[in-house]
C-alpha cells in the first residue's frame, strides 16, 4: 500500500484517479485549492505524486519541478493529454519519472505504483551501513525513455520478472536497449544491493570465454600464473548478464547448462565443485529457436534460459518514442558539450520520424550526438545529421497495424499530408476531410510550422479549441 498525492485541476480526472487508487487500498490525498504546492507536499511523505499537465497551462509543469525538488525520494508522475509528445518530453525534463496519458489507463497506473512500492521496500529494508556498492540508477525502468504502449507492456512484464528468481531471456535487434532492460531487472529485484556483472559472449574466444565465466586455477593454461575468479563468482548474490548468449560455443554451453540445473561448476583446471547464488539474465539478437533447429544451440539450454522471455520492440515499431529519445539525447549531449538548443527544426523532426532506424536507439543516439557537436544554431537542423541526404530521401516508415496508437496514426497522416502539400494546413485539411483549425491545433501541439505565407496569415494564434 502506497501513500499517493494527486494534484489535478480537472475535478473529474482527480475523482477518477482517486477512485482507481482507493480500489487498490492506497492512501490518497487530493491537493486543496489555494494552498501553496510545496507546503502541501511537505506535509507528508508520499510515495507517488500524480500531477495534471496541460499544454496551455505552465502551472502543471512548474508543479512537477517543485515536487521533484521538494520530494527527491518520491515518484512524480505527469498526467498528459494523449499524443502530446513535446509536452511529455518537457515533463520528463522537469523531473517526471513517468508520464501517463489521459484517459487514465488502470494498468499504467498500477505499473507506476508497483515500481514506487519496490523502491520504498528497498529503501526501508536495506541495511545502509552494510550495503555493498551498487549500480547507481543506470538501467532502472523509470529512467527508460518511452511512451509507446509496446514499451509499457514490456516494462510491466520486466518488472514482474524482476520480482522472481527466474532466468530471463531478452530478445531484440541490436541497439534496442537489451542491457538497459537487464540492468532494470536487477535493480528492481531483491538482488539490487548485490553486484550486476556483464559479459559479452561474442567478444571472447572459446578458451577465454570459459575462463571468464568460471574462472581458472593456477597453471590451468599458458599464462595462468595465479588463481582467478570468474564472472559467476564475481556475481555471487547478484545478477550475471550474458549478452550475445547465442555466440557461446557448444562445449561451453554444456557447462553453463550444468550450472543452471545444479547451481555448481568448477574452475578451468580445477576439480572442486563450487556453488554460488547467481541469477542469470541472457540477451541475444538472434533467433535461438532457429539455432536449436539448426543444431547450433542446445535445446535443453534454450529451455533453461527461456523461462521468462522478453521481446524488445525495434524503434521503427514504436515511432512515438523517436521524438522523446531525440530530445532526451539532445539535452544530454548539449550539457556534455556546454551548448544550448531550443530543440529540433520541424524538418529535422519529420526526417527522424520518417527514418526506419535499422540501428535502433543506438543509431539515433549516435546521430543526435554528432548533430550536437556540429551544430552552431539555436535549433538542430537536418543538415547537421551525418545521414542528412539519406534522411531527406528516405521513404516514411510504415506504421505497424496493429501496434500503433490512434495518436500515432493521426500524427503520421497529418504530417505526411502536410509534407506532400508544402506545409499548407488548408490543403491538408481538404485532403484529410477535417477542419483547418484541427490541423493548426495539432501543428502547434507538435511544434510544426506552416510553410505557406497565406496559411500563416490565416492562423489565429489565440484559437485554443480542442478538435473533435
Amino acid at each position: 500500500m502506497s501513500q499517493v498525492f494527486i494534484a489535478a485541476s480537472d475535478a473529474s480526472l482527480a475523482r477518477q484517479l482517486s477512485q482507481l487508487l482507493a480500489e487498490s487500498e492506497h492512501v490518497v490525498e487530493l491537493a486543496p485549492e489555494g494552498v501553496d504546492a510545496v507546503a502541501w507536499l511537505q506535509n507528508g511523505a508520499p510515495d507517488v505524486v500524480f500531477v495534471q499537465v496541460d499544454a496551455d497551462d505552465e502551472a502543471g509543469l512548474e508543479f512537477v519541478a517543485k515536487a521533484r525538488r521538494a520530494l527527491p525520494g518520491s515518484c512524480v508522475v505527469a498526467i498528459t493529454p494523449a499524443g502530446s509528445l513535446e509536452l511529455i518530453a518537457e515533463a520528463v525534463k522537469r523531473g517526471a519519472a513517468h508520464c501517463v496519458s489521459r484517459p487514465v489507463d488502470a494498468r499504467a497506473v498500477q505499473f507506476v505504483l508497483s515500481q514506487a512500492s519496490a523502491r520504498v521496500r528497498v529503501a526501508t529494508t536495506a541495511p545502509v551501513a552494510a550495503a555493498p556498492e551498487r549500480t547507481t540508477g543506470r538501467g532502472d525502468f523509470d529512467r527508460i525513455v518511452a511512451s509507446h504502449p509496446l514499451m509499457h507492456q514490456l516494462l510491466e512484464k520486466a518488472y514482474l520478472a524482476a520480482q522472481s528468481r527466474a532466468t530471463v531471456l531478452i530478445q531484440g535487434e541490436t541497439g534496442t536497449g537489451k542491457e538497459l532492460i537487464a540492468a532494470g531487472i536487477h535493480q528492481n529485484s531483491k538482488r539490487c544491493l548485490g553486484p550486476f556483472i556483464r559479459l559479452n559472449c561474442a567478444s571472447l574466444s572459446e578458451t577465454l570465454l570459459e575462463s571468464e565465466l568460471f574462472g581458472h586455477e593456477r597453471g590451468a593454461f599458458t599464462g595462468a600464473v595465479s588463481r582467478r575468479k570468474g564472472r559467476f563468482e564475481q556475481a555471487h548474490l547478484g545478477t550475471l548478464f550474458l549478452d550475445e548468449v547465442s555466440e557461446i560455443p557448444l562445449s561451453v554451453q554444456v557447462k553453463l547448462l550444468r550450472f543452471l540445473q545444479e547451481r555448481e561448476f568448477e574452475r578451468v583446471g580445477g576439480d572442486e565443485p563450487l556453488q554460488v547464488d547467481v541469477r542469470v539474465v541472457a540477451a541475444t539478437n538472434r533467433d535461438l529457436k532457429g539455432m536449436v533447429d539448426a543444431h547450433t544451440f542446445r535445446e535443453d539450454l534454450y529451455y533453461r534460459l527461456n523461462v521468462v522471455r522478453l521481446e524488445v520492440p525495434p524503434l521503427r515499431a514504436r515511432p512515438s518514442d523517436v521524438p522523446l529519445l531525440a530530445l532526451h539525447f539532445l539535452h544530454r549531449y548539449a550539457r556534455e558539450n556546454d551548448k544550448q538548443f531550443d530543440g529540433l527544426t520541424s524538418e529535422a523532426s519529420m526526417a527522424l520520424a520518417a527514418h526506419a532506424w535499422p540501428g535502433n536507439v543506438r543509431e539515433l543516439q549516435n546521430i543526435i550526438e554528432q548533430a550536437v557537436v556540429l551544430s552552431n544554431s539555436s535549433q538542430v537542423g537536418v543538415d547537421e545529421f551525418p545521414l542528412a541526404r539519406e534522411l531527406r530521401e528516405t521513404e516514411p516508415v510504415r506504421l505497424m497495424i496493429p501496434g500503433a496508437t490512434l495518436a500515432e496514426v493521426e500524427r503520421f497522416a497529418i504530417s505526411r499530408t502536410l509534407d506532400a502539400v508544402g506545409g499548407s494546413p488548408s490543403k491538408a485539411a481538404a485532403i484529410l476531410g477535417i477542419s483547418r483549425r484541427t490541423i493548426q491545433y495539432r501543428m502547434r501541439e507538435w511544434g510544426l510550422g506552416s510553410r505557406e505565407k497565406q496559411d500563416d496569415e490565416d492562423i489565429d494564434s489565440d484559437v485554443e479549441v480542442e478538435p473533435n
